[in-house]
This record gives C-alpha cells, structure tokens and sequence, in this order.
C-alpha cells in the first residue's frame, strides 16, 4: 500500500508547506512506512503563527456563549468519531484499540470541562470597599498558544491543552510529533466541521527548527509543552526569557510502594498493567516497584505471572494487550538498559528482550521485563526507560519508601498499596509527588482538576487542564471604579489611598 501525504493545516486548510522534506511515517507493528510527513519550514510557522494572530482579534470578542456552542459541537464530533481517531493512533503510535480509544475518552473530559467555562470565568464583584467605590475582577485571553505535543499520547494531549485554549479565547498553533501526526489533521477537520473559524486552530510538522522558531516569535504568547525533561527544561528557559508565558510537563520515573498490608494479587495486577500498558509509553507508567518488608519475593512471583500472561502483537488485533514500541531506535535503547542492569547486579526475573511476533517480523517489539533488587545507583533505575520495563526497589519500610521517592529528581505520580488509611494519609503527606494514588496505580486526575508533577516533571507554575488551565491561558483584570455623583466632588488626597 502506498503511503499516504500527510500535509499541515493553516488558516482552515490543508497546506503542503513550503517544501523542507519529507519525513516517513511507520506502522510500529509491522515496520512498514505509511506516511509521508511534509516538514515545515521556520517560514510555515511564521505563517501559522501570522493567522492565528489575525483571528485572534475577532475570536477573542466572540461572545462566550458562541464560543462554547463551538465546543459543544466538538465534543459531539470528536465523540462519533472515537472509533477513527483510534483506529489512527494504533496505527502510528502501536498502542492497542481499546486503550487508543481510552485516550480519546480522556480528551473528550477536557472538552466537556471546557463546555463549562463560563461558569469558571464570572469573575468576582465586591461592592463599597470605599466610599463609592466597586471592585471587580475578569479574565482576559492572552493571544497566541504554541502548543508543542509527544508521540505517547497523539489525541489526548492535544485535547487537554486545545478545548480549554480555545474556550477562553485563544488561538493555537499545534506541533505534534512527527512520529504519529494524522491525528491531528483529523482533529482540525473536526474543529472546522464544528464551526470553529479559519486558523483559530492550525498544525505545523517540524523539527527542532520549527520548535525553535515558535519559542522565539514575538506573537507567540505561551507555550504549552509536553516531552522529556531535558527538552521541558530547554523550552522554558527559552521562552520564558522572551516574556512567553510557558508550562513545559518533563519526564517521570513513577513509584507504587507495596506494603506488606495489602492486596497483594490487587497490587500485582494493577502494576502490572500499569508498567506494561501501552509497552511502558506513559508519562504515568509504574517504572518502579518499591517493596517494603518482606514482601518482596511474593510480589516479584505474582509479577512474574501477569507478565507471561500479557499478549503482545499488533494493536489493531483483537485480543492484544500489548503493542510495539514507537520505533526501532527506542526498542534497541530498552533492551540496552535491561542488558546494563543485569551487568549492574540486578536480578532478571522476566526478560523481554528478543521477542519476535508471528507474522509481524519487522515490528518494534519487546515483552515484558521485571527487574529484581534493583540498586538506586543503577541506570535502569535513574533513566526514564519509557518502555514495559518494571524495577523493583526492597526496602525494610515506609520511611525508607517516602526517602527513596523524594531522593528522586521526577515528581510526576505515585501510588502506595495498602489496607492501611494511616499509612496511606502520612505517605500522601510526606512526599514530593504532584499526582498521589492510594490503591491506584495511574493517578491521572479528572478534568476538573490539574495535571502536573513536581521537581524535574514540570518547569512552570501551572499544571495543565483544569482550573490551572483556564488560569494558564487567560489574566486577570482588576477593575476599581467610582461614578461620582453630579455637584458631589470627591476629595483628593497627596497621601496614599486607603479605605
């Protein structure tokens, strides 16, 4: 089959751009291409970024009420065509087709927050807080949103930083990764399709280069960022410089501890699917297995058990658990690490170098792995492996559990496993997470409140969605006024104003 031409989208309409290249598009399951990506060009920014600029005048003084009819609309449209946005990310991305359309589920519950903003943006009012004066507050747009979005989730990170941009009044310039992009050009069909004006919404494919053009353009006002922390940390150092507002989500190295009070095949089970769950690609994946006591040689024996259970092959196949990974590059890189920790003293007890899939030879696989009396010197442990690769950690109890977490630079998730609301409540206090579970291995926050971590996993101040999103993506006004009644001047005064 041929490989499609996959184009931007500026100013309500596909666009070739100006001729940079061309970048292929793979099938992860198969290793065959089926794409060619169009690149951009500094000067295809510029031209995005000049559009979005231009509507945002007009979009900005839309009414909210017809700015959320838009939303409304989206949501539906995106919704009846769940089916095709998975069947879009399985496609380039590898993930299975019932967690692809988990991922747009999860979209769609930022859009519905979105639908609700007008509740979020009333503004406050206190009357007579002098003689004859009134004070109150709103929230403004800021004007241009790049938002710059990674390969793991091709849907549903768009989706948490676009409603929200767009609901209060921006307009968005978006460069997804070049390595599963066509969920995106369906994304902008669909906001056109619900009414959404021309270049409110654009998409530019790129590089580096166009990454770099969009941090340093003076009509960008924020930028929205999702990726490694290295690249997070580079972004906001730039941005920020030039004034952009910016929130740049990095990397994570995920801790579930395990406490001898648990339930133990309730903790292997969801670790498990946890670690290995679309092949470890999650900012949110268990990497690390923390057990404390004695514990530790029962769980090891439950996960050794789900993982021969899990079924990898093509996503797009019914009755896989598991998919590839995103390409060849990424798969040699994890069975690396899972090589280096057996040279550094861990235990192997599942490894899932080598594997081959019937019939789908040239695909970038590898199984699970579960590595033992892992050393927090090791590089299995330091590195985000971003690949269904679970370390587990022994320690003698809580304390040394929370010391491990917080003595890690990532402070994206966690989670504990216990029967014990004691224990659960001091873990939850005392560590240095931005997103806790207790009994839960993911702890993705509903949409109405914020996703973000701490310490390397976020460069910013504002998490993203949520109310830190509607207060990312828009200031405030204060407005203090008098209306002096007629033949009835008001006092001036050198001094400072007080009440």
């Amino acid at each position: 089959m041929a490989a499609h031409e996959i184009a931007h989208w500026i100013n309500g309409e596909a666009d070739a751009g100006s001729g940079a290249g061309r970048q292929a598009v793979y099938n992860p399951a198969t290793g065959e291409q089926t794409g060619s990506l169009a690149l951009a060009e500094p000067a295809d920014a510029d031209r995005a970024v000049a559009a979005a600029r231009r509507t945002f005048d007009t979009w900005s003084t839309t009414p909210l009420s017809k700015r959320i009819s838009v939303l409304f609309s989206f949501r539906e449209k995106v919704k009846a065509h769940t089916d095709e946005l998975a069947r879009i990310i399985t496609a380039e991305h590898g993930k299975t087709l019932p967690d692809a359309a988990g991922e747009v589920a999860r979209g769609l519950e930022v859009i519905e927050y979105a639908c609700a903003l007008p509740e979020t943006l009333k503004g406050d009012y206190s009357e007579q807080v002098s003689s004859g004066i009134d004070v109150f507050s709103f929230r403004q747009p800021l004007g241009v949103v790049a938002a710059i979005t990674p390969f793991n989730f091709p849907v549903m990170v768009p989706l948490w930083m676009s409603p929200i941009a767009i609901a209060t009044g921006n307009a968005v310039v978006l460069k997804p990764s070049e390595r599963d992009p066509s969920a995106s050009l369906l994304l902008a069909k669909l906001w056109q399709e619900a009414g959404l004006p021309d270049a409110v919404f654009n998409v530019v494919n790129g590089g580096r280069d166009v990454v770099e053009r969009l941090l340093e353009h003076d009509d960008v006002d924020a930028v929205s960022f999702v990726g490694s922390t290295p690249v997070a940390r580079s972004i906001y150092e730039k941005a920020s410089s030039r004034g952009k507002r910016v929130q740049a989500l990095g990397g994570a190295k995920n801790h579930a501890v395990v406490l001898p009070d648990s339930d133990l095949d309730l903790a292997a089970d969801h670790l498990a699917a946890a670690a290995f769950g679309s092949a470890g690609e999650r900012c949110m994946a268990v990497s690390v297995a923390v057990a404390v006591g004695d514990v530790g040689d029962e769980l090891v024996e439950k996960l050794k058990e789900r993982a021969a259970d899990v079924v990898v092959g093509d996503g797009a196949e019914e009755g896989t658990g598991m998919g590839p990974l995103i390409t060849p590059e990424a798969k040699e890189r994890v069975e690396s690490i899972v090589a280096g920790a057996e040279a550094e003293g861990a235990v192997l007890a599942v490894d899932g170098r080598g594997l081959v899939v019937e019939g789908r030879e040239g695909g970038f696989f590898t199984g699970p792995s579960v590595l033992d009396h892992v050393s927090t010197e090791a590089e299995a442990y330091k590195q985000e492996i971003f690949g269904p690769v679970l370390a587990v950690v022994r320690v003698k109890d809580l304390d040394e559990a929370i010391e491990v977490i917080n003595n890690n630079p990532y402070g994206n998730g966690t989670a504990i496993f216990t029967g014990s609301g004691a224990a659960a409540r001091e873990f939850q206090r005392r560590v240095t997470v931005g997103m806790i579970g207790v009994n839960v291995p993911i702890p993705v926050p509903a949409a109405q409140h914020s996703f973000g971590g701490w310490k390397d996993s976020l460069f910013g101040e504002h998490h993203i969605y949520g109310p830190d999103g509607v207060a990312f993506y828009t200031r405030g006004k204060v407005v203090t006024q008098r209306w002096p009644k007629e033949n009835d001047p008001v006092e001036a005064s050198l001094n400072f104003p007080t009440n």
